[in-house]
């Protein structure tokens, strides 16, 4: 295994292109992917060598700034035309994930609002993609605050349970449901970490394990089907997971699986948190319901590495999200505050970025 660093940044910026942790190699090599090109970005989005919303929101804003950089042109009128349609490449990788249209939106908004020629308006992006990295960095440390003040308090250490990988992983660093987790760690108020394995891409055993042992975190692995039963005998005391995207009435989309996870948490009166930014909430659909959910290759069930675990003539169903309906949420932790799921309208809707 590579040597592993103390703190992971999964995006960045590096002598005119981009470094990407290839988070298909993890836990068993650290490396980087270097991209040049949007059409790499696009690529290297779909196939989750960068995952998790914020992210992805993070990479796609770079990749609008790289697409913008190669466009041959000095006339604005076709430099923005031609930005559209970068823009329309990368929303079409992954469509569940709301940041990543946040981000291009933003993107698009600088370019259009910029004055100038076409290479000031590529200074802009560029800046702005910064700005974009910079302030989630920022948002993940703040909702791992507004977290703190709301898990339970008793018992004084708590086992928390996650679902997927909501780390430094997912983020611009440091991570929104593992956001809470290191500062829960870092107060005293963290005795364990549970991670689901969270089948079928096994991102919680492959990244969100990893992440914990890096930072020392004491962290047990258990499959996705053991978390009813950990419950039942009393070892888990919150959950608390990422977002992919929210609904304006607290319909929260996740990582498959997450779903009946607050089921079982609600039925052993466990409080199930959700900790996303203020950008993966999506006031423009009302519910959950309108939420597109990315069904991925069925490869993603048949086989796990090289190894096929299925029959020949079985059909694959393969949704990558589900939405947990807003009841089962006890609240939603934001850089602004934790909200019931019914308060995200009256509290947020005005921080519109």
């Amino acid at each position: 295994m590579s040597s592993c660093p103390s703190q992971v940044f999964p995006v960045v910026w590096y002598e005119n292109s981009v470094l990407l942790i290839d988070q298909t190699r993890l836990p068993h090599e650290y490396g980087f992917v270097e991209i040049h090109r949007c059409e790499d970005m696009a690529q290297a989005i779909k196939t989750m060598i960068v995952r998790g919303a914020p992210a992805i929101g993070v990479a796609a804003a770079y990749g609008m700034y790289l697409g913008a950089r190669d466009i041959q042109t000095q006339n604005r009128e076709e430099f923005l035309h031609q930005l559209e349609e970068v823009a329309v490449m990368l929303r079409a990788t992954r469509p569940t994930a709301v940041n990543l249209f946040w981000a291009i939106a933003r993107m698009l908004k600088t370019a259009y609002e910029t004055l100038g020629s076409v290479a000031e308006i590529q200074r802009a992006l560029l800046q702005t993609a910064q700005t974009i990295n910079a302030e989630d960095l920022q948002t993940c440390q703040a909702i791992g605050d507004r977290g703190l003040e709301v898990l339970p308090s008793t018992p004084e250490k708590l086992n928390i349970l996650t679902h997927c990988n909501a780390g430094a992983l997912a983020t611009a660093g440091y991570g929104t449901a593992l956001g809470v987790v290191r500062c829960a760690w870092a107060k005293g108020r963290l005795a364990r970490v549970y991670a689901d394995e969270t089948r079928p891409r096994l991102q919680g055993a492959k990244l969100t394990a990893w992440e914990c042992v890096q930072d020392g975190i004491p962290v047990t692995l258990i499959t996705d089907s053991m978390a009813a039963h950990c419950m039942q005998r009393g070892l888990i005391h919150a959950v608390v997971v990422g977002a992919d995207r929210i609904a304006a009435n607290g319909d929260t989309a996740n990582k498959i699986g997450t779903y009946s996870l607050a089921i079982v948490a609600q039925a052993h009166h466990i409080p199930f948190f959700v900790a996303a930014p203020r950008s993966t909430i999506d006031f423009s659909l009302a519910s959950g319901s309108e939420i597109p959910i990315e069904e991925r290759d069925a490869s993603e069930v048949y086989a796990i590495g090289d190894t096929t675990i299925t029959p020949e003539g079985v059909e694959f169903y393969n949704p990558a999200f589900d939405v947990t309906p807003a009841d089962f949420i006890t609240a939603i932790i934001t850089e602004y505050g934790a909200f019931a799921p019914n308060q995200l309208q009256e509290k947020l809707q005005e921080n519109l970025v």
